[in-house]
């Protein structure tokens, strides 16, 4: 079986997930990764990631996971470039950028996996603080809002858990938004 083994930092604590190339999912075939519990598998918690942000799924054919973008107004950064549409292929140490957070592929397995991996994730671990680099690609202009799913107007992040301002709506599945600086 094929494993991606993913880190990340989100809401003050360093997280670990392993996804395999057949694990129940709620979009089979995929892992969907944004802000958004009732549609994606793996949640992050940021305003700036999108209810549904990327899935990331594998490729039998060519024998490698892709990532691929959900998102046209918030694009992931994948090394440094965006993904605006369509698929990239995956290999260890590619950097996922999901607004501000940072997904990093640590380790890649194609073929044979002993069946004891098929266990639960194992609970998050620490992330050593040199795994970061101290570069990394410079920010992208203009500032993350949440568009309201039902006025769509475009409120600050801060304002996840209070709601829109305009119409009271709930932000918790609203679209994360990159929007152009002065507007």
């Amino acid at each position: 079986m094929n494993a991606l083994t993913l880190q990340w930092h989100d809401a003050g604590q360093d997280k670990t997930q392993n996804i395999y190339e057949q694990q129940p999912s709620q979009n089979p075939g995929t892992v969907r990764i944004g802000r958004d519990p009732l549609r994606c598998d793996i949640i992050l918690s940021h305003p700036t990631v999108s209810g549904l942000h990327i899935e990331i799924f594998f490729h039998y054919q060519q024998q490698r996971f892709y990532i691929r973008n959900l998102r046209s107004q918030n694009p992931p950064v994948i090394d440094g470039r965006q993904l605006v549409q369509g698929e990239m292929p995956l290999t260890k140490g590619t950097t996922i950028s999901l607004g501000q957070i940072k997904l990093n592929v640590t380790s890649i397995s194609t073929g044979s996996i002993p069946a004891t991996i098929l266990l639960p994730p194992h609970p998050p671990v620490n992330i050593p603080h040199h795994y970061y680099p101290s570069t990394s690609p410079a920010p992208l202009p203009g500032v993350y809002g949440l568009e309201c799913p039902k006025c769509h107007k475009v409120s600050p992040g801060e304002n996840l858990h209070i709601g829109c301002r305009w119409c009271g709506t709930s932000l918790a599945a609203a679209v994360s938004v990159l929007v152009a600086p002065g507007t």
